[in-house]
């Protein structure tokens, strides 16, 4: 797991060159996430999968309950994707093409929060 911290929030990718194939990738990657999620639930948070060529819609489910528990905590959760029908995503998870559009949704988040939208 690679992380990248900024002032406002953390981003997350998976490790790369890891031995795994392309489809192990995300499925290893959620494993470890599980396993350090409590470091991560309480800051604005960025999952990073636009280096994978092939993420799939049933990848991305797997963080659903994640980006729920991230919203009582009030803090944004947002995965950065590539590949997928981004209308098929379930209301509790925001998913976005681009890490610019993903800092754009924390920022949007932070100031509905602010306003106590």
């Amino acid at each position: 797991m690679i992380i990248n911290q900024t002032k406002s929030y953390i981003i997350l990718e998976p490790s790369r060159n890891n031995g795994s194939k392309e489809n192990e990738i995300i499925l290893n990657f959620h494993q470890e996430f599980n396993e350090k999620y409590p470091n991560f639930n309480k800051v604005n948070l960025i999952i990073d999968f636009s280096n994978n060529i092939n993420t799939d819609l049933e990848e991305i489910l797997l963080f659903s309950q994640y980006s729920v528990e991230h919203k009582k905590n009030k803090k944004s959760f947002v995965i950065v994707c590539n590949g997928i029908k981004f209308d098929e995503l379930p209301d509790e998870l925001v998913a976005v093409p681009t890490l610019n559009e993903a800092e754009d949704i924390i920022e949007i988040e932070d100031i509905e929060r602010d306003l106590g939208i």
